[in-house]
């Protein structure tokens, strides 16, 4: 099935979709703090939570070089760093962290998963059984990360904020070529916060169409709206960054879900899958209790026994109990085999 996913025995599909918390660099360089936003992923009914698996100078060059400069970044909390090493050298997760925050959310019963940014930190994510991989959108183009992700054959999840479709089909080839298909892409927008008027969420439909694959939303804006539109278009994942306030600022925060913010956020995801429902025509529960609102036909008046049914003597009426309204004209001109009282329900056994 296209839209679904199993991960750790749990289904996950359209309209029904994994909610992922995205931890980023909230931690704020403490590892308490990464389980704090674990724990608190979990009572708030996350599915997930992602970390990122990184070193700063396997992601980029230390050097000050303009190319490596983030002049060209808009927000002020990232400009400030003179270089791209910088700062992911302050917000990068620390890998002995990693086998502690998995077994630690594998004990609260979350299912915690990473992106790796070079083939190296996929090796070290196996040997803690990483049960999903996403790819960043900035890695869309590392094809031998892709490759060695796509070998594990596990679920990839895609961002494809700063993508093409040349990246994407590409990325997407490659992984098929190397043994996995369990593929999502996750329609994203690369600014941060990003403005709901930008996010095009109607590309979720078009990507699964092209593709033939899962979608799930990458959502940085700092509302719930996008996510619930994204869920009524059938998505498989929603992921949003999460803090906690008494962790402090942190370089995501300000875009990201705090503990207060996350239940409602996943209560207004699942209410929208709820009010969904599914995929199949069918009268609701609560509209059975009024199914004999419809009409059926009933005696208008006395009918003696050999009268013929007309206009004036059956009527197409409220409630349901009678016989179907399809039989009206057929039962008009025919002659009743009975004396009938005023308001009785007719039946085919009435007339002859």
């Amino acid at each position: 099935m296209k839209n679904q996913i199993i991960i750790q025995k749990k289904k996950f599909h359209q309209y029904k979709p994994m909610i992922v918390g995205e931890i980023s660099c909230n931690h704020n360089g403490n590892i308490n703090h990464a389980k704090k936003l674990i724990d608190t992923a979990k009572k708030s009914g996350f599915d997930a939570v992602k970390l990122q698996t990184l070193k700063p100078e396997e992601i980029t060059l230390n050097s000050n070089k303009k190319d490596f400069q983030l002049s060209h970044v808009k927000n002020k909390k990232w400009s400030d760093f003179k270089n791209y090493y910088s700062i992911y050298k302050s917000a990068y997760t620390p890998w002995e962290w990693l086998p502690k925050l998995f077994r630690y959310a594998n004990k609260k019963k979350i299912i915690i998963f990473s992106s790796p940014f070079d083939e190296n930190a996929v090796d070290f994510l196996e040997k803690y059984n990483c049960p999903i991989y996403k790819i960043a959108s900035p890695e869309v183009n590392h094809i031998p990360l892709i490759i060695r992700v796509a070998k594990t054959n596990k679920p990839i999840f895609i961002s494809t904020g700063v993508a093409n479709i040349d990246d994407i089909s590409l990325a997407i080839k490659t992984i098929k070529k190397y043994g996995s298909s369990k593929i999502v892409l996750l329609k994203c927008n690369s600014s941060y916060p990003a403005k709901e008027d930008n996010m095009n969420l109607l590309n979720i439909k078009y990507l699964s169409k092209k593709f033939n694959v899962s979608t799930g939303l990458s959502d940085h804006t700092k509302s719930n709206l996008s996510s619930i539109i994204a869920t009524t278009l059938g998505v498989t994942v929603i992921e949003k960054h999460i803090t906690h306030t008494k962790i402090g600022d942190t370089l995501d925060s300000f875009f990201s879900l705090n503990e207060h913010e996350m239940k409602k956020f996943v209560s207004e995801i699942n209410s929208s899958s709820k009010i969904l429902g599914k995929y199949k025509y069918r009268i609701s529960k609560d509209s059975m209790g009024n199914i004999k609102s419809k009409r059926s036909i009933y005696s208008s008046k006395k009918i003696k026994k050999g009268e013929v049914f007309s206009n004036n003597n059956i009527k197409v009426v409220r409630p349901a109990y009678g016989l179907h309204p399809k039989y009206f004209l057929k039962i008009l001109g025919k002659k009743s085999k009975y004396d009938i009282k005023e308001a009785t329900r007719i039946k085919l056994s009435h007339f002859y």
